[in-house]
């Protein structure tokens, strides 16, 4: 009688468990200072309230934060495989090239870096979401037209999901962004998070 309850115990056990250690994986946020909360408390940028958003939904992934304040697409490049090895993330959030572009570097070397990265992780069985970014008119028609075209054309290259713009909706809205008048406030941080949020869905399902 004994030796039967506790079979019948560990089966319950053995049934339960899997239950409670499920988890739905890691999304890592892999970008520069527009995702590392820069001027701002880690609280109040856009992946951690991206956190809260999915334990209101439910969903039991953990959000991890890998980016770094002046990070480019070559130094992302450069260390994206060991972030991976790290990290294991189920989805990679890839918001990188705003400082390529602020420094003129040549959209083809950017479009290589993000390539690597976008190869890198679908090769780790990571969901890719790319986000884009443009830049300011003053860099010229020729410029700006091929920089925002690299996001376009590696998500079709790739089928990766795409959030065509991390700004979409602030443009002309001064008052969301700092007094550096790149950084957006922790005003804007919750438009951010909806912009990325329309493109992750998806792949959370």
């Amino acid at each position: 009688m004994l030796r039967r309850l506790l079979l019948l115990t560990w089966f319950g056990l053995s049934m339960c468990l899997p239950l409670a250690a499920r988890a739905d994986g890691t999304i890592l946020i892999y970008g520069d200072s527009l995702s590392a909360a820069y001027g701002l408390s880690q609280d109040a940028g856009w992946p951690a309230l991206l956190q809260a958003r999915l334990k209101r939904e439910g969903m039991d992934y953990t959000v991890t934060n890998a980016s770094i304040s002046g990070e480019t697409t070559s130094g992302g490049a450069a260390r994206i495989a060991e972030v991976l090895k790290t990290h294991k993330p189920r989805v990679i959030v890839v918001e990188l090239g705003a400082n390529d572009g602020l420094r003129g570097l040549p959209p083809g070397q950017m479009r290589a870096n993000l390539a690597k990265i976008i190869t890198r992780s679908l090769r780790a069985r990571a969901r890719v979401l790319l986000v884009g970014m443009r830049m300011p008119p003053n860099y010229g028609p020729s410029y700006t037209r091929e920089f925002a075209q690299v996001y376009i054309s590696l998500a079709s290259e790739y089928k990766t999901a795409l959030a065509p713009f991390l700004f979409e909706g602030m443009e002309q809205r001064r008052e969301l962004f700092q007094a550096d008048n790149l950084h957006p406030t922790a005003a804007a941080q919750p438009i951010l998070m909806e912009n990325i949020w329309k493109a992750l869905v998806p792949l959370l399902k």
